[in-house]
């Protein structure tokens, strides 16, 4: 979190991304990142109880309600799309700008069916094209991991989607009679002399091949072996000091895809 401080006078934007397993928000000012959170996605909460949450969030750093004049949202989980809404309307007075297809992007979306692609992956990639250019590789290490590539002109032409690392742990437990389930942790060593550790280290260093394997076939695919690799997502800064490949990571990367996006849709050209 930034230390800057502001006062109720100053105008703002809310950026909230939903995702299955956690939520981010954001506050921006002069479109740069100010504040940023994160809190466990619960689908039951009502607006009213987000805004338990969320509130004492914005007057721990001096920020009034009344100082967020705009919102802007990303969201995996449609009930929560309206609870969120809810949220805005009621609390910060604002009907917040919602991702989807369709939208202004300033991206070329070379898809089957181009509003078949998540609005979540796409707005992590207006981000990194914005912040760090083309051709680029977006993974983003969530509940799923999806992977995500922008060729030289800065266009959509593919990705792929695997479970992500916390998923493939408990699909373990869950679908064999005597495999505990296990916290996702680096180990120190592949050759495990216990289950446990045995679990980690299949895990986690399959993980990183899977990690290594794709993006080295993606930059074939492109012919761009110079691609930028940009990570992001909650398991993004535990998989980097063990992937060579990943070159960034950013973990509000999709947070500031919704400001970079609000800006194109909505905000009129002075």
């Amino acid at each position: 979190m930034s230390a800057t401080r502001s006062d109720s006078s100053t105008h703002h934007l809310l950026a909230i991304k939903i995702g299955n397993t956690n939520l981010g928000f954001g506050v921006y000012g002069a479109g740069q990142l100010l504040y940023a959170w994160r809190a466990e996605t619960c689908a039951e909460k009502t607006a009213d109880e987000y805004a338990a949450l969320v509130l004492p969030l914005l007057e721990s750093v001096n920020l009034a309600p009344a100082s967020i004049q705009a919102a802007a949202l990303v969201s995996v989980v449609p009930p929560l799309t309206d609870t969120l809404r809810e949220f805005c309307l009621k609390y910060l007075h604002t009907d917040p700008f919602i991702a989807a297809a369709g939208m202004k992007c300033g991206i070329r979306i070379k898809y089957d069916d181009p509003r078949a692609l998540g609005a979540d992956r796409l707005v992590a990639l207006v981000a990194a094209k914005a912040n760090y250019g083309a051709p680029a590789i977006v993974i983003d290490f969530g509940t799923a991991t999806t992977f995500n590539a922008l060729n030289r002109h800065g266009d959509f032409v593919g990705g792929a989607i695997a479970p992500g690392l916390n998923m493939s742990a408990e699909a373990l437990h869950q679908f064999t009679a005597k495999l505990p389930r296990i916290q996702v942790a680096a180990p120190e060593h592949a050759l495990a002399t216990n289950t446990r550790d045995a679990l980690r280290a299949g895990i986690f260093f399959g993980y990183v091949g899977l990690v290594e394997g794709l993006t080295a076939r993606f930059k074939r695919e492109l012919n761009e072996s110079d691609a930028r690799v940009i990570a992001t997502g909650g398991m993004a800064a535990l998989l980097k000091p063990h992937c060579p490949a990943i070159d960034i990571v950013d973990r509000e990367l999709a947070l500031d895809g919704l400001r970079i996006l609000y800006e194109m849709n909505v905000v009129k050209p002075k």
